[in-house]
């Protein structure tokens, strides 16, 4: 398997109302300095894709893939259709890893 299928099939068991960071993904597929790479694979998901991308967040929180298939506004929507609340500040859509973080170990 690939890193992009390992990246996709980690995203694809985050479970619904719950989100990972780009550096948990990471470190999942043993690969732990490879946050950023985790984002470039996600942002090449097609737009009809089943994986979950939504429920990927970076490190502190905040929404930040943005792309002309994937903007903030879109992964915001589809995490509150979830259930997740997303608080608008400084021009950032963010979600309380306190609250809504999954720990993919258990």
């Amino acid at each position: 398997m690939n890193f992009l299928e390992r990246v996709y099939e980690e995203a694809g068991k985050i479970p619904k109302g719950k989100v990972l960071t780009y550096g948990q993904i990471a470190s999942l597929i043993s690969t732990p300095r490879a946050a950023r790479i985790v984002g470039f694979a996600l942002r090449q998901l097609p737009p009809d894709t089943k994986i979950p991308w939504q429920r990927v967040v970076n490190g502190r929180g905040m929404i930040s893939i943005e792309n002309m298939n994937f903007p903030k506004t879109e992964q915001a929507r589809r995490l509150q259709g979830e259930g997740i609340e997303v608080v608008l500040r400084d021009g950032n859509y963010w979600v309380d890893l306190k609250k809504y973080l999954w720990n993919a170990r258990d």
